[in-house]
């Protein structure tokens, strides 16, 4: 009984003691408003900055992208100046000596032995008779000269009138009348000649026509001598 009476006691006494208020363990620091005053009167705190290490971030590089659309041209710029004079270049070696023997020639000499009279449409002369013809560019059929190396040609040709007709013919470069060959109609026949020089393409052909009936002409010949001869020769090359 004792004993109970003791614990009875002492919880009584611990019941009426009053106790202290509670309080945080931060309650003896000052208002947040006063933080700046606070932290006057503390020790300074180290500023701690972030690191971030890039290369532990950069992946592996990537496939190359197609290329984009060119963009506009821009506007041209002025031009710069002139630059120095470069070093003069080395003389060249000298060339081989040409072949003299490749040198380009074409020439010819035809006559003919009969006399021709007009017809109502235009006539080629043709020739009966060579006196030259290297390397056979003038064709006796259809009496024309076909040029094969073009460049400056000379060409002559020679008639004799017939009495009392008149004489009217022309040097032809192709279908163009090029020189005349003209003599009035007259008691006596007489000699005419026309000289001429044509530059050539390579196909030109050159001939002599005789003008149609329209006109009465004619130009005399005979079996025995040659009245009428045409002649032409290569005077320059185009490539010479």
């Amino acid at each position: 009984m004792f004993g109970y009476g003791l614990v009875c006691l002492f919880l009584h006494l611990v019941v009426s003691v009053p106790q202290p208020p509670c309080r945080r363990c931060c309650d003896h620091l000052p208002p947040l408003d006063d933080a700046a005053t606070l932290r006057q009167g503390m020790p300074a705190i180290p500023e701690v900055r972030t690191f971030i290490n890039m290369t532990i971030l950069k992946g592996d590089k990537g496939d190359r992208g197609e290329r984009g659309t060119p963009g506009k041209l821009g506007i041209e710029g002025s031009p710069g100046p002139r630059g120095a004079e470069g070093p003069k270049g080395a003389k060249g070696q000298a060339g081989a000596p040409g072949d003299s023997c490749k040198s380009q020639h074409s020439a010819f000499s035809v006559g003919r032995r009969k006399s021709l009279h007009s017809v109502d449409n235009y006539q080629a002369l043709i020739f009966d008779t060579i006196f030259v013809n290297i390397p056979e560019h003038f064709d006796m059929f259809s009496g024309k000269f076909l040029c094969h190396i073009p460049g400056i040609y000379y060409f002559n040709v020679n008639i004799h009138t017939w009495n009392f007709k008149e004489t009217y013919l022309h040097i032809m470069q192709n279908e163009s009348e090029k020189a005349i060959v003209y003599a009035q109609p007259s008691d006596r026949s007489i000699m005419q000649s026309q000289s001429v020089m044509l530059l050539l393409k390579e196909a030109d052909e050159v001939w002599v026509r005789l003008y149609k009936r329209e006109r009465e002409n004619a130009i005399y010949s005979d079996d025995v001598d040659i009245y009428i001869t045409f002649n032409g020769y290569l005077i320059k090359p185009e490539t010479e």
